[in-house]
């Protein structure tokens, strides 16, 4: 039962007040066919919108089956609506981009019904209307009589108690209304049918009863229906079912109403996808650049790793001795003298008071420790210890000589820098060589940075301890200096090249060439320094040098070291890891560490470590006595040769006349025997701290090669990028202040002399495509607010339609969410299809223009998923405040829109 109490609704437009309905009060029957009928502005329509919970009355009371309505909220209304209530409007109100099944589910779906469930009951009503046939068609491709069955199937769908019909043959022909009047005359039989109507032929013929209305009054009822007003005393509110829509229905209905504009859909996600774009151009430029960056780090670090040396150079201090006399105006000299310029020896003594010892023993043990903060800024190739094992390689030039690879046979100049730094220098200058160890991997003996970034032209990589690669330049060349000193051209020719250019003649040399198959013939000789000490009858060692009678056979019986690769550096390297011509293995390192352990003068030594097994006499001798004893048994064990150049050295120390001395070495030898029989202990004092240097125990293992693993020569701590460099150079900083001061380690990062500005330079190219992006986004979407309002105003009957049939204000909102996220989908994936194909034609302008090949924009998947989501969500977020706007839409105002 249906009944309305004394209700009034008012509509007001400025200072005009119209009384749509004044004081109706009307009760229904459950089963009856009611016909409203009066003039325009009568009420008719007002009075049936507020039967079917369109529009709120002002005043009165609407009870719904005994309860009241003057306490229901917006989510009993739309119960109401879609559970107790069907609507039949004159103009029929279907959704046209729906099909006649869906627009007849619907209301279904709004009610929570299952898919399956629903499919059968929209069929089943659909029959019912003698519609069976024509389940797929679209509403506009249907006549008008077809279109009103569908609007009562619809209504009729969730078997509602109540049927309010608007003008249902308003717009229909004479033959096409009388069917709609039978059917609803039909369904009159088991439920409530309310019928608007400007017809009184059509009132009195199908309905039951008809009510007159006229300004807002009930002017007459055929049929009332009076109630005793004692059953209404108590009364309560009550929510008559579930009304919600599923995510899918509004993706649904969004998805179907896009594709009826399917030009105006790719457009505006097209334009949404604007902002996309360019964002997805600037994250793939910087990507681009940022792999680029990321790999000249990479490779940047691995030739520029953080190196600790046993002994460094401090370049700061060198740079201050250095500059400290620069001429400045205060040290600018007039004229009239000449001055000295002392800026030399102070150079000089900057370098050689620059060098620091670095206890390498202790600072292993704090990086071999797991647990150290160190190893997790370590990179790809980790740390690598290196050490120095003594030892020459020699070669055979095709006439047969031996040449000692360093190019001393061939010129046999001393190095200019001795004289000033001594052991410095020799420090300096030992990287001066045609031979090199290959970057040892992690897990590889060749790291993977030096095989990624050489080429083999011919043979393979080493790969035992005894193997080694020819290194060309990127035009397939060796230095011809470097040539004639590893033997591959003869030494005799280079002599005469030099000797005319000492004449100051000009010389032509023509370019030679060698195939692979000789290069891969080559073999080195390689003679530990611990081999050139043979043992002499006496149990005592001598060293032996290349002039010797017995270094050939020893250069006979040496290690072999064998090139079996030529390899050159590929043409898009960024970095050159292999500093020589000639690069072996660390095996080999590892192998001559072994060898020197186990050589003869080593075991021999470290048999009595308390005496020198060079000169058979003590280390450090206790007593004046001892030392003594220690030099004539010295003295009297060496040869004529030996003991004949003692006496010379003697004679110039004592300011005698050597020419006075006999010329031969008998003689001389002779003579300095009958002067050691002679001589006073004070002399003999004096000859053994002049001519017996005996050094200690470990100088001797030193000298002989001994290289221990616990103290490396130096450390080369590897990272990937700057940041971690310097997080290393933090963590060597936090070490420092561990240990005393002894123990503290001094290196010289050179990465961050030469590349300090980079990082910065990277921050502020960040901060700039972050402004980019940031204006991108706030373009996006407020384009999508507008885009999506637009679609709101276009949608407001299917507004009114959704809200008739009992979908909530969220639904509403939920809808257009649904057809943004559609949009911010379409635009997402549109921005980066779009993107990926403009990066083909941008790679080829930047390789053009950069020559460059290694960078390349590009877009990474995840970044472009993230692009995706980020498109839905500015979409969601720029469709919120019109999705709003159109939940707050009043239905009986949307539904009157065209």
């Amino acid at each position: 039962m249906l009944s309305i109490k004394d209700v009034s609704k008012k509509y007001v437009t400025g200072d005009l007040v119209q009384n749509a309905l004044d004081g109706v009060s009307l009760n229904l029957r459950d089963s009856e066919f009611v016909a409203v009928l009066g003039p325009s502005g009568s009420g008719k329509t007002t009075l049936l919108n507020v039967l079917g919970g369109l529009d709120r009355y002002d005043s009165g009371d609407l009870i719904i089956n005994g309860v009241s309505t003057k306490q229901y909220k917006d989510r009993d209304w739309d119960s109401y609506r879609n559970h107790a209530v069907g609507f039949v409007f004159q103009n029929y109100n279907l959704i046209p981009h729906q099909s006649v099944l869906a627009n007849v589910e619907l209301a279904l779906t709004i009610s929570g019904i299952s898919k399956s469930e629903r499919r059968s009951r929209a069929v089943k009503a659909l029959e019912e209307v003698g519609l069976a046939d024509q389940l797929h068609k679209k509403p506009n491709q249907m006549s008008g009589g077809q279109m009103q069955r569908v609007a009562i199937a619809r209504a009729l769908v969730n078997d509602p108690e109540i049927l309010l019909a608007d003008e249902p043959t308003g717009a229909l022909d004479t033959e096409t209304g009388i069917q709609v009047m039978e059917l609803l005359k039909n369904v009159s039989k088991d439920r409530l049918v309310v019928m608007v109507t400007h017809n009184p032929e059509l009132a009195s013929t199908y309905a039951t009863r008809i009510v007159s209305l006229k300004d807002g009054k009930i002017e007459g009822d055929t049929n009332p229906f009076e109630i005793q007003d004692e059953k209404f005393e108590k009364l309560e509110t009550k929510n008559l079912g579930k009304s919600s829509m599923s995510l899918f229905t509004a993706l649904s209905l969004s998805f179907n109403n896009l594709k009826t504009k399917k030009g105006r859909t790719f457009l505006t996600a097209f334009a949404g996808s604007i902002g996309i774009i360019g964002i997805a151009l600037i994250l793939s430029l910087s990507t681009g650049v940022n792999t680029y960056i990321s790999d000249i780090q990479k490779s940047t670090m691995t030739s520029y790793p953080i190196t600790v040396d046993a002994q460094t150079l401090d370049l700061t201090n060198v740079v201050k001795n250095t500059d400290m006399y620069a001429i400045s105006e205060e040290m600018k000299h007039g004229t009239g003298a000449v001055f000295s310029n002392p800026a030399s020896f102070h150079m000089a003594s900057g370098f050689t008071t620059s060098f620091t010892k670095n206890n390498l023993t202790k600072f292993k043990q704090y990086l071999d420790d797991p647990t150290s903060e160190i190893h997790e800024f370590v990179g790809e190739n980790g740390i690598v210890y290196s050490y120095k094992p003594k030892y020459k390689i020699y070669t055979v030039d095709k006439n047969g000589e031996i040449l000692n690879t360093d190019g001393s046979t061939l010129n046999p100049m001393a190095n200019p820098m001795s004289s000033f730094m001594g052991e410095s220098a020799e420090m300096m200058t030992a990287n001066f060589s045609n031979f090199s160890e290959l970057l040892k991997g992690k897990n590889e003996v060749i790291s993977n940075a030096v095989t990624d970034t050489y080429d083999v032209l011919d043979g393979r990589w080493p790969e035992k301890f005894d193997e080694s690669v020819l290194v060309l330049n990127r035009n397939y060349e060796v230095d011809a200096n470097i040539l004639y000193q590893l033997g591959f051209l003869p030494a005799e020719e280079y002599r005469s090249v030099m000797e005319q250019i000492s004449k100051g003649e000009e010389i032509t040399l023509e370019v030679q060439q060698f195939s692979y198959e000789e290069i891969l013939k080559k073999e080195f000789t390689i003679i530990p320094e611990c081999d050139t000490f043979i043992k002499k009858s006496n149990g005592t060692f001598e060293k032996i040098d290349e002039n010797s009678p017995e270094f050939k056979s020893l250069f006979d019986n040496a290690l072999k070291l064998k090139i079996v690769g030529i390899v050159i550096p590929s043409e898009d390297a960024d970095a050159h890891y292999i500093n020589s011509n000639v690069a072996y293995t660390s095996l080999l390192t590892e192998h001559l560490i072994d060898y020197v352990e186990n050589s003869a003068v080593v075991a021999a030594q470290k048999s009595s470590p308390d005496v020198n097994v060079l000169s058979g006499i003590a280390f450090s001798p206790a007593t004046d006595e001892m030392k003594i004893s220690d030099a004539k048994q010295y003295f009297s064990s060496l040869g004529i040769s030996e003991k004949a150049k003692l006496l010379t050295q003697f004679s110039v120390s004592q300011g005698a006349d050597t020419t006075t001395l006999p010329p031969d070495e008998v003689m001389r030898a002779g003579m300095f025997d009958s002067y050691l029989a002679t001589a006073p202990d004070s002399m003999m004092l004096s000859l053994y701290d002049t001519f017996i240097s005996n050094g200690s125990y470990e100088e001797n293992l030193t000298g002989f090669g001994v290289v221990s693993r616990t103290a490396p020569a130096s450390v080369s701590i590897y990272a990937d990028n700057f940041e971690n460099k310097d997080k290393i150079s933090e963590c060597i900083e936090n070490y420092n202040k561990s240990v005393s001061e002894e123990d503290e380690i001094a290196y010289t990062d050179y990465v961050g002399l030469l590349m300090s500005s980079v990082t910065t330079i990277i921050d502020v190219i960040s901060y700039v495509l972050m402004a980019f992006v940031s204006v991108s986004l706030i373009v996006s979407s407020i384009m999508i607010g507008i885009i999506t309002y637009i679609s709101v105003l276009e949608r407001t009957k299917e507004i009114g339609i959704l809200r008739a049939i009992g979908a909530s204000r969220q639904n509403i909102a939920q809808v257009f969410n649904a057809e943004t996220f559609i949009i911010g989908l379409i635009s997402g994936v549109l921005g980066i299809v779009v993107t990926k194909l403009l990066n083909i034609p941008i790679n080829a302008l930047i390789h053009m223009l950069t020559g460059i090949d290694s960078v390349n924009a590009q877009l990474p998947y995840d970044s472009a998923l993230v692009l995706v989501i980020l498109a839905v969500v500015l979409t969601l977020i720029g469709g919120i405040i019109p999705s709003r706007k159109a939940a707050k839409k009043d239905p009986v105002t949307s539904l009157r829109s065209e």
